[in-house]
Formats: C-alpha cells, structure tokens, sequence
C-alpha cells in the first residue's frame, strides 16, 4: 500500500524545513523538487518494510531525542536519505543511498556537511560507530544507529510486522535460502555486545533480544 498524501506532505515538510536550517538560501522549488526525488524512491514497489512510513517511524524517535543531538539538522537528512536507494538484490545499497545524497546535496551544502551525511549514512551498513575523533559527532552518530535499530526492541506484534515485511522485500529469495540469510543477519545481530550505543535507547536491550532470538527459533521451526 503506498503511503498516504498527509504523510508524504509532514515528511516533505520536515524535511523543506531540516535543509532551509542549514542552508537559507534554497529556494522552496528546489527543496521540493529534493524532496519529490526522495519521496519516488521510498515508495517504489519492492519497499514493504524500507519505505516513507519507516522514515515516519524514525523521525518519531528523533523528536524523542532531538534535544541529545549536537546537530540535528544534519541527522535529520541522514534519516531521508540512508535508505533512499534500496535494491534487496543488492549489497551496496547504503554505498549507492550515500553517494546519490552526495550527488543532490553537494550543490546546497558545503563538503564538511556532506561529509558528515555520508558517513552517517554508510555507518547503517554495520550498525557500528566508526572512529570519530569530534565525541559531539560520535554521540549523534550513536543517536542515529539506534533509532535505525529501535524497531528490534518494539513489542512483538509490531517486530513480526517488520520482520513479515522484510521478507516480502525478499520475495524473489528461495524459502531456504532466505531463513538461512536471515538467520545469518539475526545472528550477527545477537552477537553484538550491545545492540544500542545509547543509554536512552538501552531500555530496548533485552526486548529486542528476545524478538531476535524468537525470530530465528520461528525460522527453524517453519
């Protein structure tokens, strides 16, 4: 089902309003037009799970945190465009997301910022921090990682539906070979020391342990 009009116009207003506080000289053509880009790709047919409401999502989770943030503006156009190419019968993906940000993006903010967007954005590829030598970055960045992953340490019901979607996305994937995928992912997952970097996102710990490791006993079990 692709997302509703209402959601598309919050979303494009959040976003028009994100850039304009970074860059006051674009115009509200060219922002839109950005955001026309963006809003294409996240609703193309292979999303069920990697589309506008999971942006939705996350930026539910940045109004509960934005006041931790160094630099929310830049976080916020990370969020838009970590996932804005996303092809599931590829491995590159937050590669190519990054670059095609750095493309839009290069002629309406200075090199530093766009930077700083490329390497939160290739950070989703791991879930892992990389050495950061400003600790105001690394603290954001951690921010960033967890809202990404929060949907791990949701209530069942609403797991299964992310898990159920993201299958659906794996759709042209063989049964067997996507529970083995799958459990691979899961258990990489698992065998991170901690799952969330932050300590507001820390109350998510053990829920999204148990989802983790009830998923992969149902893909056994099927």
């Amino acid at each position: 089902m692709r997302e509703s009009s209402q959601m598309r116009i919050e979303l494009g207003n959040r976003f028009a309003r994100h850039l304009l506080a970074l860059n006051s000289d674009i115009t509200p053509a060219e922002s839109h037009t950005l955001w026309l880009n963006i809003a294409a790709h996240y609703n193309e047919t292979q999303r069920t799970y990697h589309s506008l409401r999971h942006i939705q999502q996350l930026f539910f989770q940045f109004e509960q945190i934005c006041q931790y943030l160094h630099e929310p503006h830049i976080i916020a156009l990370a969020l838009y465009y970590h996932d804005v190419i996303y092809n599931p019968r590829r491995s590159d993906n937050e590669l190519k997301s990054a670059e095609y940000m750095s493309d839009k993006l290069s002629s309406h903010l200075n090199d530093q910022q766009c930077q700083h967007i490329y390497d939160l954005i290739m950070m989703t590829a791991t879930h892992q921090l990389t050495e950061l030598a400003d600790e105001n970055k690394r603290s954001d960045a951690a921010y960033m990682l967890d809202m990404d992953l929060s949907i791990l340490g949701m209530p069942w019901p609403e797991y299964e539906h992310y898990a159920q979607a993201v299958r659906q996305e794996y759709a042209h994937v063989p049964t067997a070979d996507y529970k083995m995928g799958r459990t691979q992912v899961l258990q990489t997952l698992l065998a991170h020391p901690r799952l969330y970097l932050t300590e507001h996102y820390q109350q998510l710990e053990t829920q999204a342990r148990t989802n983790l490791a009830h998923e992969i006993n149902l893909l056994h079990a099927s």
